[in-house]
């Protein structure tokens, strides 16, 4: 009996070894990380699945960041490649002019300095592009940009837990992840795998926040949750992380999306910025 103890203990010894063998060499494999320059943090705001307001959602918050701490600078990275939406939500076109050593100087909307894919490519092109070119794009997007000094870059994500995702995570460091979901359960499956995600690379998930979350009739004034109700605060339970808050589903907030006049600058005391406001006094 001693010796099956004892051969029981070596055998746990050795795994534990092992184990610890094999997060050495994982962690040899993987990039150093380095900060990009004269940027002092880092929040990427991403979800598992497109059509939640992520993008949109990202430079309220941008925005927001900058109207609780004026004196703060933000600047926001469109990380979306095939996707763009930052030029259209900041009012933003044109191609960006390069400083003496080659650098791309962010185009800036609001006061805040922006850099995107969108900027680079006609409006209407396709981006018909293979892996190894969206992650060069991202290099370049990372790497190539003079964003003079900022306090927080508010990277938007592109949907789903792929390269872009892992790359920008292992890359440079990430001061916390903030995930986008509609209350609706199909979309609570992947923003729980982006959550899973972003704890797998050891970056911080700073909270949820549920967008669309309630619709109220401008006539009567009835509330109904088109999507659901309290899915993603449930879920925020569930993962153990904070819940930001509630933005509910407003016309207000998708015109002036279209209009490329965030709500947080267009209209800063209307009920729906609130919670937008809320979400960044709660980070």
């Amino acid at each position: 009996m001693l010796l099956w103890v004892m051969l029981a203990c070596v055998g746990t010894a050795d795994s534990k070894a092992l184990q610890e063998r094999q997060r050495q060499q994982m962690a040899r494999g993987l990039p150093k990380q380095k900060p990009i320059t004269g940027v002092k943090q880092v929040i990427v705001v991403a979800s598992g699945k497109g059509g939640v307001g992520k993008s949109t959602t990202a430079v309220n918050l941008a925005l927001g960041l900058t109207a609780v701490n004026p004196s703060k600078s933000v600047g926001v990275l469109d990380a979306d490649v095939h996707g763009p939406s930052i030029p259209k939500l900041m009012n933003l076109k044109g191609n960006p002019e390069l400083t003496d050593n080659n650098l791309m100087i962010p185009l800036t909307n609001y006061g805040i300095p922006c850099m995107s894919m969108g900027f680079l490519v006609d409006d209407a092109a396709p981006i018909v592009w293979r892996g190894l070119m969206v992650m060069s794009a991202i290099e370049k997007l990372l790497r190539q940009v003079n964003w003079g000094s900022l306090d927080y870059l508010v990277v938007d994500m592109p949907p789903g837990t792929g390269d872009v995702q892992l790359s920008i995570s292992q890359n440079i460091p990430v001061a916390g992840a903030v995930i986008v979901s509609t209350p609706q359960d199909i979309a609570l499956l992947d923003a729980r795998r982006g959550a899973e995600m972003f704890k797998k690379v050891n970056v911080p998930v700073l909270g949820l926040v549920q967008n669309m979350s309630v619709f109220q009739c401008p006539n009567c004034h009835h509330q109904t949750h088109i999507f659901g109700s309290d899915g993603a605060r449930r879920l925020a339970e569930t993962l153990g992380v904070h819940f930001l808050g509630d933005i509910p589903l407003h016309l207000n907030i998708r015109e002036m999306s279209d209009r490329g006049q965030p709500v947080v600058v267009s209209s800063p005391d209307s009920p729906e910025v609130s919670p937008l406001v809320h979400s960044v006094a709660s980070l």
